[in-house]
């Protein structure tokens, strides 16, 4: 620990802010490279067809550079990281003669201007041979319906069970038993900043601009898609615009860009056009889940079981099915079951391929479960806060396996419940007409990905540890190199009060680098789950103390005193007690780097590294509200309060909690209300998208709660997610109580007025 002030729990503002706000961040859009040309993407208007022609003729002739076909990628292919159980495919092509989705790539244009290889790519001659297209994974999974791979014989990808085999049975004898079937929209993350790459191929070398949650994920798939050894790969990671997972991994278009700077020898710049993003990058949630909630006549929970079919779109993609397993392995939430039971169906649609975003299939069983408990709660004529609280794990259960195998490491569950029910302020109804409702959600999250042991038994093909360096030069200045990424979360300023407060030195000395596969540790996924600052920020801990042990040591020698008896006060070391008998921080470092009057057995400089593989997940937790306004003749729904309560262990900087818990709620709030990407029955994706705006988010309250993990070095959790995961189900529990009679009727995301509208007039 520090000897000086503690930086841990400091409102210490963002010090990426400074270059965000002020137009010098490092983003792929200001990226200018001599002889920098630019490529646009061709993607096909059907959903599903054979490319019988694709001719570049009259593009090249009008100037365009270079034009990149199926032929042209033959065999450059990229890996699915997560694999089901019997995957047929464990990888896809970045161009293929067979679409599957509208907006598939299926060539890419180089020219010397962006607006040159737009008017070049109108130029391209392409010709299709269309097939049926599939919408729905139910629809995939009927008999008769379409084949995407004919060689299969079905569109099915998994189809598996976990948890209790007796679950049925629990159910069968219970007292009470919700059964409900719900529906999760195809929700899709919406960065500010769109993809984007540069691509130079000089000296035999790749060097990939990105905006990226994952240097050096992307890398190694770069690497293998294009036949190059990785060290002749370097990825540098801008600052990025937005990920919520949706930039957590390379895509075929980037990939193409990739090879097109190969082909040219220039180097390659892409952006992907805002009229793009729906149909071009990956979506997630759309599920349907059958559920059903067992309780005994005093109302405990006896039994939970969800047959879940997930939609992976065209074909699995880099995560497969994972979110779809993350939804029935968090299933059971905060509560106590006898019996938990999970069948799981993933099924290939014509459509744009599922994958990672933000709550990655937590949402999606949040939303099931709270739902169940407070459709019972308003059969049994219960409270639905009391009915949670009853069946709720206690502090004193913890840490505490669920019947999903997942082992809950610290927490007071029932006490977010009942701070959150006293922040909560229902109000009195506004004489408008509308009815008004109060809705509750909790859950647990899973955070820190991790172990890797774990991780290579459960499919993924990627490690989970984090490696740290700190350096301190001779004028006491500390470096800090991290594998982890920057996509926003205030990243840069957490590593270095954590290093700052290990080592006890002035925060304005420490310096944080990410980003770059050429200088930082290696990071097999970066900054995706919850985990930069859990794993990252735990390998960083060790490090950091290591080091201040090793100055400690060194200054215990030179002022002839005990390592017990030496303190770090800013720019000093010093004997406690005795602030004379002491010497500057960096006459201690300048001894080190050159070797002079160090302890024997201890190696000149000041450099530490550790790693960190974690030995289990961590978990964080929430308890959540919503106060909502529904008009009933229009089916309008306005959310007019929210609150939550988090626990993500310690907390390094309240600020950056808080900003990741508005964002997520604000996100949470879309999904819940009015996000979704619809198709037609011909595999065409909707035209808009209706992301929230402030006219739809209202104040929110927040209070955090600090539990520290007995797991982390340094006792943090993750938080990144957290804001998303309740909020659906919240404002869903919300519109039930609003609207009793139809509360059965409140089983869809988004939760549109017309639904509603419908639900009331049928009801």
């Amino acid at each position: 620990m520090a000897d000086g002030p503690s930086y841990i729990g400091a409102r210490t503002p963002r010090r990426e802010d400074a270059r965000l706000l002020t137009g010098s961040g490092r983003f792929v859009g200001k990226v200018r490279l001599p002889g920098m040309v630019y490529a646009a993407v061709a993607r096909s208007p059907v959903a599903h067809a054979r490319l019988t022609g694709c001719d570049g003729t009259a593009a090249r002739a009008a100037g365009a550079l270079d034009v990149v076909t199926p032929g042209d990628a033959d065999g450059v292919r990229l890996p699915c990281v997560t694999l089901a159980p019997g995957q047929r495919h464990l990888s896809y092509p970045v161009l293929d003669e067979i679409v599957r989705y509208a907006g598939q790539p299926v060539a890419v244009v180089v020219a010397g201007t962006e607006a040159a290889a737009e008017d070049a790519l109108g130029l391209l001659e392409l010709e299709f041979d269309e097939l049926p297209a599939v919408i729905g994974a139910e629809r995939a999974l009927a008999d008769g319906a379409p084949l995407l791979y004919p060689e299969w014989g079905t569109n099915l990808v998994a189809d598996f069970t976990l948890g209790d085999a007796d679950c049925e049975e629990a159910i069968a004898g219970a007292t009470h038993v919700v059964e409900m079937e719900f529906t999760i929209g195809r929700a899709t993350p919406a960065p500010i900043e769109p993809r984007g790459v540069v691509a130079s191929y000089a000296d035999d070398v790749l060097t990939l601009w990105a905006a990226t949650q994952a240097p050096h994920h992307v890398r190694d798939h770069a690497a293998e898609a294009l036949g190059l050894s990785f060290d002749r790969v370097r990825v540098i990671g801008c600052d990025v615009g937005g990920g919520f997972g949706a930039k957590e991994h390379l895509y075929p278009d980037e990939v193409l860009v990739c090879l097109a700077a190969m082909r040219l020898g220039r180097p390659v710049k892409w952006t992907e056009p805002r009229s793009d993003h729906l149909a071009a990058t990956l979506p997630a949630r759309d599920a349907v889940h059958r559920a059903r909630l067992a309780l005994d006549a005093e109302g405990r929970f006896l039994a939970l079981h969800c047959d879940i079919v997930g939609d992976l779109g065209a074909h699995p993609s880099n995560v497969g099915i994972s979110p779809l397993a993350v939804t029935a392995t968090t299933l059971p939430g905060p509560y106590r079951f006898d019996k938990v039971g999970v069948r799981l169906r993933a099924a290939v649609t014509t459509t744009t391929p599922t994958g990672s975003y933000r709550g990655f299939g937590q949402p999606e069983g949040t939303w099931t479960r709270e739902r169940l408990v407070d459709e019972a709660a308003r059969r049994l004529g219960e409270d639905p806060v009391e009915l949670r609280l009853r069946n709720m794990i206690g502090p004193g259960e913890l840490p505490f396996t669920s019947r999903t195998w997942q082992t809950y490491d610290s927490g007071d569950y029932p006490r977010a419940l009942r701070v959150l029910r006293d922040l909560v302020e229902e109000g009195t109804a506004a004489r408008d007409g509308r009815r008004r409702g109060v809705g509750y959600s909790c859950h647990v999250e899973a955070t820190g990905l991790g172990p890797s042991q774990d991780m290579k038994a459960m499919g993924i093909q990627a490690g989970g540890y984090e490696t740290a360096t700190v350096r301190m030069e001779q004028d006491a200045s500390v470096v800090v190199w991290s594998g982890v990424a920057v996509i926003g979360q205030g990243i840069e300023t957490s590593l270095a009060q954590l290093a700052a407060d290990r080592m006890g030195v002035p925060l304005s000395k420490v310096r944080v680098v990410l980003g770059d596969t050429a200088a930082t540790p290696y990071s097999s996924i970066g900054s995706i789950a919850s985990r930069s600052l859990t794993i990252g920020g735990a390998a960083l801990t060790q490090a950091a103390e290591r080091l201040r042990e090793k100055i400690v040591a060194i200054a215990a020698h030179q002022l002839e005193a005990s390592a017990d008896d030496i303190e770090i006060d800013g720019q000093v070391v010093h004997v406690k007690g005795d602030p004379e008998a002491g010497r500057t921080l960096a006459e201690i470092a300048t001894s080190a780097w050159r070797g002079w009057d160090l302890p024997e057995g201890v190696s000149p400089g000041l450099e530490e590294r550790a790693t960190y593989d974690p030995s289990a997940y961590t978990y964080a937790y929430g308890a959540h509200a919503a106060a909502v306004a529904v008009d009933p003749d229009t089916g309008a729904v306005e959310v007019e309060g929210y609150w939550a309560v988090n626990d993500c262990g310690v907390v390094v900087n309240p600020d950056i909690v808080e900003g990741q818990l508005y964002g997520g709620i604000a996100q949470g709030i879309g999904m819940a209300l009015t996000e979704e990407v619809a198709y037609s029955a011909e595999g065409q994706p909707s035209a808009e998208y209706l992301w929230p705006t402030t006219r739809e988010v209202p104040d929110i309250r927040l209070e955090l709660l600090e539990t520290p993990s007995p797991l982390t070095p340094g006792g943090m959790k993750g938080v990144g997610e957290a804001g998303t995961i309740s909020p659906p189900a919240a404002i869903g529990n919300a519109v039930a109580a609003a609207l009793p009679e139809i509360a059965h009727r409140v089983v869809a995301t988004p939760i549109t007025p017309s639904a509603i509208w419908s639900a009331l007039q049928e009801g």
